[in-house]
């Protein structure tokens, strides 16, 4: 009975000290420092929710709780263990999430602050548009002919590092050229083709697969490496099945399927132009009513 009321006590002087005695003192400060704290944890919530990471940050968040009970408590033999555990909690977290830490910094960095985006916006759709129409053209085409496609169109993180792997094109968006570039006799098609302000900069460039092997493990090298250049960059990249010509996209690691003409040329522009940074998709890499539509090489 002592421990309950013990444990009702502290939780009343917690409460005192962390709520009523902060609230009594906020001023408007205080409330924007508060907001900036709750974009900054709704950022790191959001990056980490669909990812390896929100099993990991689940553990932490167990442990957190552990050692806050074991406060409130006085277990001497558990705080003491948590205790030594925090001594070396960060580093150790620094190594388990490095991949997910090196994402997000790379996103952050490369996250463009552009005073004259409004105004240029009419322009950049516009670009936007007809490119758009070609590049979907030319996929329904290569679709229908069961021609195996990776098209990786660059937003605002570089891929100059997969570009130096491929060969350098620097050409006008086209639709024959992306047909001849595919076509399987071709010595480009085995490969992604990379297009930076809407022009095909380079071909046969190798991806990263995917580091997401749950998710991943019905897919075919193609949309392996599509899902894994999503998963690193925010590239917008539009998948063609060799064996069913279903076409699909890959965005911010998650991949949509079987898009026909319509729908490929809306979703492309949603992504793509200036007005709408960004969009997110329902992962569904195994759809059992779909066969196996893009188990390809």
């Amino acid at each position: 009975m002592e421990i309950i009321v013990n444990f009702f006590m502290s939780l009343g002087n917690l409460f005192k000290i962390y709520v009523i005695d902060i609230l009594a003192g906020i001023n408007l400060v205080s409330v924007i420092d508060i907001l900036i704290v709750s974009i900054l944890m709704f950022g790191i919530y959001k990056f980490i929710r669909d990812r390896r990471a929100s099993k990991l940050a689940l553990g932490l968040g167990l442990i957190f709780a552990v050692f806050f009970i074991s406060n409130i408590f006085d277990m001497a033999a558990m705080r003491f263990i948590l205790q030594n555990f925090y001594q070396v909690g960060i580093i150790a977290i620094i190594i388990v999430f490095q991949p997910e830490l090196r994402d997000a910094l790379e996103k952050v960095g490369t996250t463009p602050i552009n005073i004259r985006k409004i105004n240029n916006r009419s322009k950049t759709n516009t670009k936007a548009t007809s490119s758009i129409a070609i590049i979907a053209d030319a996929v329904c085409e290569m679709a229908k002919e069961r021609t195996g496609a990776l098209i990786v169109l660059e937003r605002t993180t570089k891929l100059g590092d997969y570009i130096k792997t491929g060969v350098e094109i620097d050409a006008k968006i086209s639709s024959h050229l992306f047909r001849n570039i595919f076509f399987n006799k071709s010595p480009l098609h085995d490969g992604a083709v990379i297009i930076r302000n809407f022009r095909i900069c380079a071909a046969a460039c190798i991806l990263p697969t995917s580091a997401n092997a749950e998710a991943v493990k019905d897919l075919g090298t193609r949309h392996r490496a599509a899902v894994g250049i999503s998963e690193v960059s925010d590239a917008v990249v539009v998948v063609v099945s060799e064996e069913t010509g279903t076409i699909s996209i890959a965005n911010n690691g998650l991949l949509k399927r079987h898009y026909n003409l319509a729908s490929l040329k809306e979703d492309l522009f949603i992504l793509l132009s200036s007005a709408n940074g960004n969009a997110t998709y329902q992962l569904n890499v195994n759809d059992p009513s779909k066969d196996d539509a893009d188990n390809i090489q």
